[in-house]
């Protein structure tokens, strides 16, 4: 078990860099999905696991009120390690105390995660991470973040929604758009938002222009759909993917940054949430992004 702040370097040594799926979980339902996610992209990307416990107040409170000590939370550990080892997956687990709010990012950027897949839940089980919560995990990572409810993972995520908004798209989100596509061979919807303003409805056409021109150089299919109306850009996005079975959206999030047009926060959140349950993938603008591009350049060429 792993307690101190800082990993040794014997416990550095038992992930695989650049190539680690993190998956936080308090032994809820909700992350045990997030568990089964997470395994189901290692698996198709050949990458490793490594699931992780923050031993904080409510696991404490938890401990005390059901009579277990600390043991229990290496023991659940040990049981998900049994139990995926035989996927052909090698899994890592971690036990370190300290906040949920620090520790799942410190760990990410300790073992240089690529990807963080999160189970998001109400006031059920050991802890919980929900809504502003959560928000404030994903918006801190240094890496993107599959955020999921109970939907199950299935067979992957074979069709994808691509939110175009008035905000800034980098490079970084068509990288995984064509990450995912290729690896699960998606089809790709592009849905644009529906400005009044043409300076916005300009600036809209020429993000999609970019992105569609790095699909076509990858030969990746793919459908542009614009919004029926102007505003309610969230929830405009959530009825087109339920209506067409959607497995993932991708979006961009902007953390502390006013964007023209909506409010970042509750778009995030609308989005990260959605009643509909379709996990979403958020990709944050963030220290590393060279890092990760280069990473995706070689992972998928």
């Amino acid at each position: 078990m792993i307690n101190n702040k800082v990993m040794t370097n014997k416990d550095k040594e038992k992930i695989k860099y650049n190539s680690v799926v993190l998956i936080p979980t308090d032994f809820s339902e909700t992350c045990n999905n997030a568990i089964h996610h997470g395994v189901g992209l290692a698996k198709s990307l050949n990458y490793s696991v490594c699931i992780l416990h923050v031993i904080n107040k409510q696991t404490k409170s938890f401990l005390k009120k059901e009579k277990l000590s600390v043991d229990y939370v290496e023991e659940r550990l040990k049981k998900y390690k049994h139990t995926y080892e035989g996927q052909s997956v090698t899994i890592e687990t971690i036990a370190r105390k300290g906040s949920i709010f620090t520790v799942i990012n410190e760990v990410a950027t300790e073992i240089k995660a690529n990807i963080m897949v999160l189970g998001t839940h109400g006031k059920q089980g050991m802890q919980y991470l929900f809504g502003s919560y959560a928000l404030r995990v994903v918006l801190d990572s240094p890496c993107p973040v599959v955020v999921v409810q109970k939907r199950s993972f299935g067979n992957g995520y074979h069709k994808l929604v691509i939110p175009i908004s008035n905000a800034l798209e980098t490079r970084q989100k068509v990288q995984w758009v064509l990450l995912m596509a290729k690896l699960f061979n998606s089809n790709v919807h592009l849905f644009q938002a529906n400005e009044n303003d043409p300076d916005l409805d300009g600036r809209i056409k020429f993000i999609t222009a970019q992105i569609t021109k790095i699909l076509d150089e990858n030969k990746i299919l793919y459908e542009i759909i614009k919004a029926e109306k102007v505003g309610d850009f969230a929830n405009q996005v959530i009825s087109y993917s339920i209506k067409t079975r959607t497995e993932l959206i991708m979006i961009m999030t902007i953390p502390h940054v006013d964007v023209p047009g909506f409010s970042v926060s509750t778009w995030d959140e609308t989005m990260m949430f959605n009643g509909a349950e379709i996990p979403v993938m958020c990709i944050n603008p963030t220290e590393l992004g060279n890092y990760y591009y280069e990473w995706l350049t070689l992972t998928i060429s």
